[in-house]
């Protein structure tokens, strides 16, 4: 078992406190936004026996086990974060497997560099997320009824955004997303201004369900992704609530505190509230266009304490372990890698007692036990 040592990515929508806090330590006033546990190449953990990367690709079967290599080659097959949002993320999706295989070859085959601003594929991997709550955590995530989304635009009377509202009351409802999105990512920036600038002064008026909307807009003025928003549903998860985000579905971090969990890749598809390379034909091909209620998720308990929540891929699990003084020890050996991570409390997981925001890496087959009251979660791999 490895003690982890992790970075902490410093982006410009990262919280200032979030992080600090969580790990009792001072704020340097500079944004902490994501804290990344795993061996994701761009920043992986330390251990005793160097980068945890390296000290996987010395030894793949040893760390990670046999049935995970077999079925994801020799990489821990997801990432781990802490991500403290201060200010909106872009809005954005992520494409299936066969997707990013195709779009990822075909950049290649392009010679478009890795690191090219207009390359779309990092990597032939796909990136579903999951992100659960550790404080009051807003976001927006899939798509909303077209007929929501028209009278929500309706209802700030913008007279320019009429066409809109016209297109979302058509048939099919992912003929008419599909239609409203386009326009609104392939229009005149320039000549849309007037009309977000507009929308976003009668949200900030209107507020309620109007309200984040018109902080998107502080945050992004004049950006088409703020109108692009208003066709997703915005979300409110209370702590230990956690969303699933599978391929195509559009959305958006705008605050608070999460653990977010995802297949190891690099996959990002724009679509507003950014100023980095929008491809819309490419955008267009990845997101699904399926209008419904997000499916809050919570966690189901087991009969030995763990909480999981459920997820349809498996690549990663995420669980927790809520555990009370004088509770006996849990056996957590697992025949997968795993991370544990603590958030409250001072555990123990082994020999190795956690402060929040510590955490550990155990291979494959390691005999674990954790002890102690406080919250630990479970990051690894589906059996």
């Amino acid at each position: 078992m490895d003690r982890l040592v992790n970075t902490v990515r410093p982006y410009a929508w990262g919280s200032t406190t979030a992080i600090p806090a969580l790990l009792g330590i001072a704020p340097t006033g500079e944004p902490q936004a994501e804290m990344w546990m795993g061996a994701h190449p761009g920043a992986p953990s330390g251990t005793g026996r160097g980068p945890l990367n390296e000290v996987i690709d010395a030894d793949p079967v040893r760390e990670l086990g046999a049935p995970t290599v077999e079925k994801f080659g020799p990489r821990l097959p997801f990432l781990l974060k802490l991500l403290a949002a201060g200010s909106p993320l872009s809005l954005q999706v992520h494409p299936d497997l066969a997707q990013a295989r195709a779009g990822f070859a075909a950049e290649e085959a392009a010679g478009i560099p890795i690191d090219a601003p207009q390359r779309n594929y990092k990597d032939p991997h796909h990136k579903p997320e999951l992100i659960c709550a550790l404080t009051p955590f807003h976001g927006m995530c899939g798509f909303r009824p077209p007929t929501e989304a028209a009278d929500a635009l309706a209802a700030l009377g913008v007279d320019s955004l009429k066409p809109y509202v016209d297109l979302l009351h058509a048939h099919p409802e992912e003929a008419a997303l599909r239609e409203v999105l386009t326009a609104l990512l392939s229009a005149d920036r320039e000549e849309l201004a007037p009309t977000v600038t507009e929308a976003a002064t009668a949200a900030a008026r209107l507020g309620g369900a109007h309200a984040p909307y018109a902080v998107l807009a502080h945050h992004f003025p004049n950006d088409p992704g703020v109108l692009a928003a208003m066709l997703l549903n915005h979300v409110r998860l209370q702590p230990g609530e956690a969303l699933y985000l599978g391929a195509g579905v559009p959305h958006a971090y705008i605050d608070g505190l999460g653990i977010e969990i995802m297949a190891n890749s690099d996959n990002v598809l724009r679509c507003g509230l950014t100023p980095k390379h929008i491809d819309v034909p490419e955008l267009l091909a990845v997101t699904r266009f399926e209008p419904g209620e997000p499916a809050v998720l919570r966690p189901e308990a087991s009969p030995s304490g763990e909480e999981l929540y459920e997820i349809p891929i498996d690549e990663f699990r995420l669980s927790r372990f809520v555990r009370a003084e004088g509770a006996a020890p849990t056996d957590v050996t697992a025949r997968t890698p795993q991370i544990l991570l603590a958030v409250a409390g001072r555990p123990r997981a082994g020999g190795e007692t956690l402060a929040p925001g510590e955490s550990v890496f155990v291979p494959a087959g390691e005999e674990v036990a954790l002890s102690g009251p406080g919250t630990v979660f479970r990051a690894t791999v589906a059996a």
